[in-house]
Order: structure tokens, then sequence, then C-alpha cells
């Protein structure tokens, strides 16, 4: 069904000297409201779910394991946090010398506006539900509800769910953040999942195809030199000698949000990988160039949804006057693979990039049980076309080849990069200046955009909005 159509041709004004046109025809996509379906992950087959045995749920005195025949992931009850991960015959890939609640865990780094402290919290939760404990998944969702009654703690309701499904090699987790109108003012400046792993066990990382390397230990920081601040650390006498006089700074492995979609470790011996794959970037705050922490020594892996590195004050999600607020991050998926023992540990790392792939492909998943994650079906569709008018290079309309286009909550142009409170779809114009934006969240957006080689952001002058199911 076609909701609305536009094509407009239209001149923005830019320096006095350039000038952009936009060509842009947009659908809005909506289909009828479809009930539940029963969710069958899309690398199965029903020959594969009768070869691979059902999830099941163990629920102990304090902790519940999910298992499904290729791992199983221990989590504390109700904290909700991950104290162990058995895979390829290891016991436990988290790092067993920290405690339970500093091996795996997603945390939010917030403070109060008349009190500038930050409070780094773990998001313990203090009830647990089973969502759904079926043959090809489990879900269990993890709460903690914020007490209007007392002034203190974080204003916010939390819900942190983790998925298992029948035949996967790894696991998902995502998290409802919810803020009730009438709520007290609050600053939030990190938000993230947060996984160590065993030293003695990962010391390769793989950022990217050409950034990856053998790794300092936690160890090998802690006997090093600290330079101008913590995070750069001159390695003096690291165990393996190979690292010695070199400076480690997990600043280094930093990626755009775009390039960051798989990052992860490697251990040699079995070979195993560990792996954080974020299948979808709408949740993430500043938009596709804004960058962050991937992976780095310890080892740890780091699943970023929003900080304030390298944008400072900009980026820290106000919260004022009572304002209420929702918003779903993630799924991600943590991504396990081996090989046998005769074959190259470094092959991990292709097929890591291979998973990732696949995981995109299935975006939006099918799977999330919460009400408030739309599936495809739910989502609508923007498409047209960019062209760029400057009379310097040519009097025709020049094709924006390679432009980024992106649908962001409203504000002036280039205001993508100081957003931080909702979400945000971004694609590239093929060398005609097309483009596709696929499987947007039903809302109000302006479109955003800016072309390489051209100075400037620019701006769609009309607002768009993308309709729910209905």
């Amino acid at each position: 069904m076609v909701d609305g159509e536009v094509q407009v041709l239209k001149k923005m004004g830019w320096n006095r000297s350039c000038w952009l046109a936009i060509l842009l025809q947009f659908f809005l996509l909506a289909q009828c409201a479809v009930h539940r379906r029963q969710r069958i992950h899309k690398n199965s087959t029903s020959d594969d779910e009768n070869y691979y045995p059902p999830v099941q749920l163990h629920l102990l005195e304090d902790h519940v394991v999910l298992d499904n025949g290729i791992l199983n992931v221990t989590l504390s009850t109700p904290g909700g946090m991950i104290t162990g991960i058995e895979y390829n015959g290891i016991d436990n890939l988290l790092e067993y010398e920290y405690k339970e609640n500093n091996r795996g865990y997603w945390d939010l780094v917030w403070s109060k506006p008349d009190h500038q402290a930050d409070v780094f919290d773990k998001l313990e939760g203090t009830d647990v539900y089973v969502i759904t404990e079926e043959d090809n998944q489990v879900e269990l969702s993890f709460v903690r509800t914020w007490d209007s009654s007392s002034d203190t703690g974080l204003p916010l309701n939390i819900d942190k769910r983790f998925v298992m499904l029948r035949g996967c090699s790894g696991f998902y987790s995502y998290a409802i953040f919810e803020r009730l109108e009438g709520w007290p003012d609050v600053n939030i400046s990190q938000g993230r999942i947060v996984f160590k792993l065993q030293h003695n066990l990962f010391q390769y990382m793989a950022v990217s195809d050409d950034r990856q390397r053998i790794m300092p230990t936690t160890h090998d920081r802690e006997k090093g030199l600290v330079l101008d601040y913590p995070e750069a650390v001159f390695l003096t006498n690291p165990d393996n000698s190979f690292l010695r006089g070199e400076v480690d700074d997990k600043y280094q492995y930093s990626s755009d949000n775009k390039d960051s979609r798989v990052h992860g470790w490697i251990c040699t011996d079995p070979a195993t990988g560990f792996w954080v794959i974020t299948p979808s970037n709408e949740f993430k705050t500043g938009g596709p160039v804004k960058q962050d922490l991937t992976s780095h020594a310890g080892p740890i892996s780091l699943s970023m949804f929003f900080s304030t590195h390298y944008a400072g004050l900009p980026l820290i999600i106000e919260f004022r006057d009572g304002e209420p607020w929702k918003k779903v991050f993630g799924p991600v998926y943590m991504y396990l693979n081996s090989v046998l023992p005769d074959e190259d540990p470094l092959t991990l790392w292709a097929d890591a990039k291979e998973q990732m792939l696949l995981e995109t492909e299935k975006w939006p998943y099918d799977f999330p049980l919460s009400d408030d994650f739309p599936y495809a079906d739910q989502r609508g569709t923007v498409t047209g076309r960019l062209l760029v008018r400057d009379n310097y290079i040519n009097e025709r309309l020049i094709t924006a080849n390679g432009a980024y286009i992106g649908l962001a909550p409203s504000g002036d142009p280039g205001f993508w990069q100081r957003e931080n409170k909702g979400y945000q779809f971004w694609t590239e114009s093929n060398a005609l200046g097309y483009f596709v934006i696929k499987n947007i969240r039903a809302g109000n957006y302006s479109l955003y955009a800016w072309v390489p080689g051209f100075i400037g952001d620019y701006k769609y002058n009309i607002q768009i909005t993308v309709l729910p199911a209905r």
C-alpha cells in the first residue's frame, strides 16, 4: 500500500555559491496489522530443527542456564549478569578471576544535573521473567523498575532481554529503556554491553581486515608506564617480548558506527572465536560517522550503543521537565565459532564477517518478543534520488554518487550528528544518485544528506512521516 507520494525539485542555498537540488520520490509503505508469527530462526529449516537439539532453560537457585547443545550461557538471577559462556570444550570463555558481576554485563553512566559526579550503573535486575520457553527459542527478561516515590537511583525502567535460538552458535541481547512523564531530570552519557574474556586464552584481536593483531594483556598494561592519560600505556615488560616498546591505547581501535559491524577475539588453542555482531545501527546515536570503542586489551569486547567519545557534551542524553522516553537498543549477536585443530585459527575472522552479513540480511529480526520491537512488515521504505547543483562545476544537475542519505529526528542541517534520543536510518546512493532506505520505524523524520566532494550538510525541507501498520 502506498500511503504518500511526493516529487520535488528544490533549491537550497549554501555559502552563496553552492546549491543543492533534491529530486525526491518517497513512498511510505505500510501493511495491514499481522498476528504474531511462529518464530523459527531464518537459518533453520525443518530438517535443521530435527538435527539440532531443542533449546533448554535450566533454573538454578541463583542462576539460569540457556543451553542449545552448541553453547550454554549462565546468567545470575535476578541481576541478569552474564557469568559464564561454555563453548568448544572451554568451561568459561569469560574471565573467571573477576567477580560474577564483572564478566559480562550491561551498563549505563549517568548523573544528576545538579550533581555532576558520574554514576557507573551495571543495571542489575530485581525480577526475572521467562518470556518464552519453546524448543526453538528461549527469551528471558531481567527487569528493574524505578521507584517513583524515591528520589534515589537512575530514573529509568530497565528491561534487559537475552535470547537463545535453536541451532545458533551464539546468543542475542537487547534492552528497552523507558522514562515515564514527570520523572526527575537526569543526564546519561554512556550505554553498552561489556564482555571480559579469559586473558590466558584470547590474545589475538580483530576489528577489521587491516586492524588485527596479537594484543597485550591487562597484566602487561599494569607493568607498563602510564602516559598522558590512563588509557595510553607504554609497554615496558610485556610477557610477549614482541610487544615491548609499543604504546597500547584502547582508542586506537575505535571505528565509525558504519564500519563497526563485527569485532572480537580469537583463541588459538582450542581455536575459538568470540565476536560482537551489530546487524543494524538504527539504535546508535550520532549517525554513521560517529566513532566509538570496539574491542581492546583486556581482553575486552564492547557493544557500544551511545557515548560522548570524540564528541563530548553535545551527545550527553539530557532529560528535563519530566520528559518521557522509550528506546530499544539491539538486538546484537554474540557469535561463537571454531575450526578443527589442523585448520588456521585466523579463518575464524573470515567466518565472523560472513555471519555478520547473514545477520544484517535478517534485520529486522523476526524473533524478539517485545512489542516495542517492530518487525519488517510494520516498518516503511523511503526511496528517491539526490542531485546536486553547483554552477562552478557544471551548469547541469550533478548526480550525487556515493552520497550518505539518512532519516533522523527533525532538526537543522547536520543535526543528526548531535541527535541522541531517537532512531536513525542511513544508506548510500548509487552512481546515479538513487537511494533506498528500508526498514524504517514508524515516526516523523527529516531527510539529511552529505555528498563526497561537496561542502556542507543538507536537509530536505519537508518532514517525512512513516506510518505504522494498521
